[in-house]
């Protein structure tokens, strides 16, 4: 069995705990929702037309989301002992960091996708454009945010601060996701053209691709201690 199928049997098992128990998908789903209708509140659209601020304030919403439940993948093993056991099986670290990125990933698409929705539809953006062209956006974008908080996430374990941590740890690095991010959705927006998107999108695979090698090699070190 490879490292990859191990992976996938890993992401399977805690996207099942994670649908059984409820988890974190409740609170964070009750976030973006919440975080439209109060930006549909706050915005003058008189002044400040919808279009023009959604890009930003779907990307800072994902990245708020994401960021509160990213740790808490590792919760219910350290509770009951079970990671330490799974760290004695002959699965390696970076196939634990992978799994364990990829049920983060599974989460954080759901959680973007009912962000997108309701966002778009509190703010009153009636025509939002190539919905292929933002899956393309997201995809890269998720992936990123994914990887980083899986590591951090698991490093905020160590912490008696928790989850106030991971913010402080991940915030500085993401910053090119969120700019990245909302620069080519707010052109998808805008009905640009795909050659002024590109660019944007191969920077976030960049990052992303990045931050799930160096989250792989370095997982273990967070593991031995």
């Amino acid at each position: 069995m490879n490292d990859l199928r191990r992976a996938l049997l890993i992401a399977a098992k805690d996207l099942r705990l994670e649908f059984r128990t409820g988890g974190r998908l409740p609170s964070m789903t009750a976030f973006v929702v919440l975080a439209g209708f109060l930006f549909g509140f706050a915005l003058d659209r008189g002044l400040v037309p919808g279009r023009d601020v959604a890009a930003a304030l779907i990307w800072l919403t994902i990245l708020f989301a994401a960021t509160a439940g990213a740790g808490r993948i590792f919760d219910a093993e350290e509770e009951e002992g079970a990671f330490r056991h799974l760290l004695l099986t002959p699965v390696s670290r970076p196939a634990v960091f992978l799994g364990k990125t990829l049920a983060n990933l599974a989460v954080i698409w759901l959680v973007s996708a009912l962000s997108f929705v309701s966002l778009t539809a509190f703010l009153g953006v009636r025509d939002p454009g190539s919905l292929a062209a933002h899956t393309a956006i997201l995809l890269p974008g998720t992936v990123g945010l994914a990887a980083t908080g899986t590591f951090f996430g698991r490093m905020s374990r160590h912490s008696t601060l928790g989850d106030t941590l991971l913010p402080v740890l991940t915030f500085p690095l993401l910053v090119p996701v969120i700019f990245f991010g909302a620069t080519a959705t707010a052109r998808v927006f805008l009905e640009r053209p795909w050659t002024e998107i590109s660019g944007s999108v191969r920077l976030l695979w960049a990052f992303a691709l990045g931050a799930v090698v160096a989250g792989g090699a370095l997982f273990r070190h967070l593991t031995d201690e």
